[in-house]
């Protein structure tokens, strides 16, 4: 299959996802699981990641801004910047895109080699709007909340560098995380973050449920589904941030 018959069978596959579902309390319930697989279990990784993040922007910046010129308030903005621009957005939706969207390309892709989505297509229920819309809308929902945490928690990660060592003072970081902050970078990395899980979630579930084959392919069809949806975020990156800013 070719790039242009994959683009159309992902349009299509997305087709057949966006219908309204058939009985809204299975939906509901499937949206709470998924929401929880998803979401509330990505909620530590993002939390480690993003507060030594946080610690190790802070001292980079320190160790490179050590001139009489530059005030240390200087480095809490970059360090706030970094973190509402692009860790807490791009690159955390990267990380994810490796956490998530490999869990749910093996689901699906397990489920189709084991006729599963077969035994639900012969049944008359629409298995993609079944299986993919519930992920979809969950990831999609949850994000900006892992977003604004990886911000919050990030920002403490610096904070910790001014508590628990003597590279800067607390109130110099305080300072610097206030001085000129823009509300409009945390709608932006918000914005991005929401297309990112949306393209995380589709691209991830369209490699799984197309997968044939058996365990090899599923474990290609992780590797592939990974891959592409990184490619994409970074591409979509990009082109949001031309947009946006």
């Amino acid at each position: 299959m070719n790039q242009i018959e994959k683009v159309g069978a992902y349009a299509y596959l997305m087709y057949r996802t966006f219908t309204v579902p058939d009985r809204w309390s299975i939906f509901g319930r499937r949206y709470s699981e998924e929401l929880k697989k998803q979401g509330l279990d990505s909620l530590g990784i993002t939390i480690i990641i993003s507060v030594f993040i946080g610690a190790v922007i802070t001292i980079q910046m320190i160790n490179n801004m050590e001139n009489p010129i530059f005030p240390d308030t200087l480095i809490g903005l970059a360090t706030r910047d970094t973190l509402l621009l692009e860790f807490s957005s791009s690159i955390l939706c990267l990380i994810l895109a490796g956490k998530v969207g490999s869990n749910i390309a093996s689901e699906l892709g397990t489920m189709r080699i084991t006729e599963q989505v077969d035994a639900l297509d012969i049944m008359g229920v629409n298995s993609a709007n079944y299986l993919i819309l519930p992920k979809i809308v969950a990831f999609v929902s949850i994000v900006p909340f892992l977003v604004l945490t990886s911000m919050f928690v990030g920002i403490l990660g610096g904070f910790g560098v001014g508590v628990f060592t003597d590279m800067i003072t607390v109130n110099a970081y305080e300072a610097g995380i206030q001085y000129m902050f823009t509300p409009y970078y945390v709608t932006y990395s918000v914005i991005k973050s929401l297309l990112f899980a949306f393209v995380i979630s589709s691209v991830s579930s369209y490699y799984g449920y197309t997968v044939s084959g058996g365990a090899l392919e599923v474990g290609k069809a992780s590797t592939d589904a990974v891959v592409n949806s990184s490619v994409l975020i970074l591409l979509f990156n990009i082109m949001l941030t031309k947009i946006l800013l």
